[in-house]
């Protein structure tokens, strides 16, 4: 698939995957032992690790340059740089989350109710990335408007160790809903708009209508999601192979820089 063909996969299923390149495979062998050292370093896990020990969310942790650089290693490059450069224009990488699910991921624990983790077992805890949950109420607000959500596996895992898992088409349905409400509004309200009951609905919809994918990819591969599709991390299951130090996953989701419309509204 060329570049045309992965734009089109965005477009319409909301996500596309793109094969081994050299790379990333050659990113990949630099960046996975540093990734694996910052997600065991103590001050790391006291503050990123959830659900029991089970997920370590380690939010913005690599300290990679606007080209994806790690310590003098390789920038990224490759037909998904292709893709969202034509896309987006020049790159500009926002600091690297390091995403490692371990055995028996999510255990409940504290942090997050009885109702939240069924959620989290039953629908991957589906969610549109930065729509954040404020206060006690967890209301939810454009807090963090992504151009897109660009996944790199760090390590070689099977379809049980917790995969990402997207609903296809649901960009389409979340970005219906949210127009309904901000298309009647000045852009620079939308950050103040509570999104909480249109969200939900339009959460049910996509489960009622959209089909729930599972995400394979190996080190050297990766996928890119579009920035409303729902989507989450499923279960750890039996049969599950990974890794030591788990199932790893580098994300980079640079924000919308300027004119909310285009997050809106944009193809993608």
């Amino acid at each position: 698939m060329g570049v045309a063909a992965h734009i089109e996969a965005l477009r319409t299923a909301g996500w596309a995957k793109f094969l081994v390149d050299a790379h990333l495979e050659a990113w990949v062998a630099h960046v996975a032992p540093i990734a694996a050292a910052l997600s065991q370093n103590l001050a790391h896990r006291a503050e990123w690790l959830r659900h029991g020990g089970t997920w370590f969310a380690g939010v913005n942790i690599l300290a990679n340059d606007a080209r994806g650089r790690v310590e003098q290693g390789p920038e990224l490059g490759g037909i998904a740089m292709d893709c969202l450069t034509a896309l987006h224009g020049p790159m500009s990488l926002d600091l690297g989350q390091i995403s490692v699910t371990y055995p028996g991921y999510p255990v409940f624990d504290a942090q997050e109710s009885a109702a939240a983790h069924r959620y989290r077992v039953n629908c991957a805890a589906a969610h549109v990335d930065g729509l954040l949950a404020i206060g006690p109420e967890r209301r939810r607000f454009l807090c963090e408007p992504h151009q897109y959500v660009w996944g790199i596996p760090l390590g070689l895992c099977n379809a049980q160790a917790s995969p990402l898992v997207i609903w296809e088409g649901s960009h389409t349905i979340i970005r219906a809903a949210f127009k309904s409400v901000l298309d009647n509004l000045p852009v620079g309200q939308w950050e103040s708009v509570d999104l909480t009951e249109v969200y939900h609905q339009a959460r049910k919809d996509c489960f009622e209508h959209c089909p729930r994918t599972r995400i394979l990819a190996q080190p050297g591969e990766c996928y890119v999601l579009h920035r409303l599709a729902l989507h989450g991390i499923a279960p750890w299951g039996p049969g599950a192979e990974a890794p030591p130090e788990g199932r790893a996953v580098a994300y980079f989701r640079p924000q919308t820089e300027g004119n909310l419309d285009d997050w809106l509204n944009g193809d993608y």
